[in-house]
């Protein structure tokens, strides 16, 4: 009866099931998972948000496929002020979130079967678009070393005749590494002599760290974080459902290839500096985010960046997001008429909030300090817990709401997380969520009130420590 695209595997996987059973009998779970910006203590301007939406012109209908004009010029403005990006508003088309605007690209670019590269590990939600859209998925590998870089290489054996286009997530997620401007070289270079398009996932753009934030107590080995390990957990990833706001679906390592060490793009070139250890556990919190720039003023190759609201302003609820199309002359134009069809096809943007959108926005100045200084004074009560310890280690962090430990393979990332659930009622995620190359690997959200994610660190590391 059903279309075999949406023939997924929706049992519960052993974590869920563990999750669920602790809490049933009633345990109290610490959450070092939490991404949902409206639940963990931020202070919203609650009477600002609820009058915008209230407008009275919001009573009239008026159906314009990219979304209301003014609310595009909004979004203009922010790439403007923020990121010193000229974006036209006309090349601007809204939608309720970053998924549909994915959506709107991939049938946009793809022919059913057509061929995707997308990064690795990286946010799961892909595989469900991929599938939806009928596309398929060919990973590209990130690799450590001293920090996270892109596997050109990779992407050069990766590429077929179906390839239509290169997803980068900037920052990624969960490793929280920008891609660097030596590697934006490389990348329209590649793209331009192959036909491709980019398409740019920004959602945690605003969310970039100071270097001594992100240094930190980190990992700068590279040789233990790409050998392929082969999974001890009883179920595949593609057998399971992922819990706490990751979507359920295929998370299954489709072979890991062999991760060959590029030459870094010289340092001096790209204005990045070279982030080591400080060792100092008390380092001071930044309180300004480290700015990097968007793709929206990418104009070697046709680019769509993708972002929106959720982030931002840290208001998923309001359900904006938009694309953003630029690249050269002609395939802009072509691209915008034939987006601008897809999104007339459905019209999904409600009125009310397109008008709201300059209070939205707006939003951020707070919301931004608020979660970065969270962000940052978690960081620092990571590393103070870390320092000295050899058995737990975190991975270099450029931005974003997200850590990567490395922690000892004596078992499954997930058979570990089960335990920290039943043992210490401290809740983590498994690196095959976000599709790691081996066990090892724990994810940790630093958006978690302080009091709560400093105990959890404490329960975790008390528990590796035994």
């Amino acid at each position: 009866m059903f279309s075999d695209r949406t023939n997924w595997k929706l049992a519960k996987n052993r974590f869920t099931q563990a999750v669920e059973e602790v809490r049933a009998a009633g345990g109290k779970i610490l959450d070092l998972t939490a991404s949902n910006p409206t639940r963990v203590g931020l202070e919203y301007d609650s009477q600002a948000i609820l009058a915008a939406l209230s407008s009275p012109r919001s009573l009239d209908y008026d159906a314009q496929a990219k979304g209301l004009l003014q609310a595009r010029k909004e979004v203009a403005a922010y790439y403007r002020s923020d990121h010193g990006a000229d974006v036209d508003p006309e090349r601007i088309v809204l939608t309720t979130s970053t998924s549909e605007g994915y959506s709107y690209v991939f049938r946009l670019l793809c022919n059913a079967g057509d061929e995707l590269l997308v990064p690795k590990p990286s946010y799961p939600l892909f595989e469900f678009l991929a599938d939806l859209q009928d596309v398929k998925l060919v990973p590209y590998p990130l690799i450590y070393d001293h920090g996270w870089q892109m596997d050109f290489h990779s992407l050069e054996r990766a590429v077929t005749g179906r390839t239509r286009g290169v997803v980068v997530v900037h920052p990624n997620n969960p490793t929280g590494s920008y891609v660097k401007a030596g590697e934006v070289e490389l990348l329209n270079a590649f793209c331009r002599e192959r036909g491709l398009a980019l398409i740019v996932d920004e959602v945690f753009l605003d969310y970039g760290l100071d270097s001594a934030a992100g240094a930190g107590n980190v990992h700068v080995g590279a040789d233990p974080l790409v050998r392929p390990v082969e999974r001890s957990s009883t179920a595949s990833p593609a057998q399971q459902r992922v819990p706490q706001g990751l979507k359920p679906g295929s998370l299954a390592l489709n072979g890991t290839a062999e991760a060959v060490p590029l030459p870094k793009p010289s340092r001096e070139a790209s204005g990045t500096v070279e982030l080591r250890s400080t060792g100092q556990p008390g380092a001071a919190v930044p309180t300004y985010s480290a700015q990097h720039a968007s793709f929206a003023a990418n104009r070697e190759v046709l680019t769509f960046t993708l972002s929106g609201l959720s982030k931002i302003a840290a208001l998923p609820q309001m359900k904006v997001a938009w694309i953003v199309t630029n690249g050269p002359e002609d395939q802009v134009a072509a691209a915008m008429a034939r987006l601008e069809v897809i999104a007339d096809t459905y019209l999904s943007m409600n009125a009310p909030v397109q008008w709201a959108v300059p209070t939205l926005l707006a939003q951020r100045k707070s919301i931004q300090e608020q979660l970065l200084e969270r962000v940052e004074k978690n960081l620092v009560e990571l590393d103070r817990q870390l320092a000295g310890k050899k058995a737990c280690q975190r991975l270099e962090v450029e931005g974003g709401w997200y850590a990567v430990l490395r922690v000892p393979m004596t078992r499954s990332d997930e058979e570990l997380a089960i335990e920290l659930v039943r043992e210490k009622r401290v809740l983590l995620h498994p690196g095959h969520f976000y599709d790691f190359p081996s066990d090892g690997y724990l994810v940790v959200s630093l958006i978690g009130e302080e009091v709560e994610f400093g105990e959890g660190i404490s329960r975790l590391l008390a528990y590796i420590a035994e």
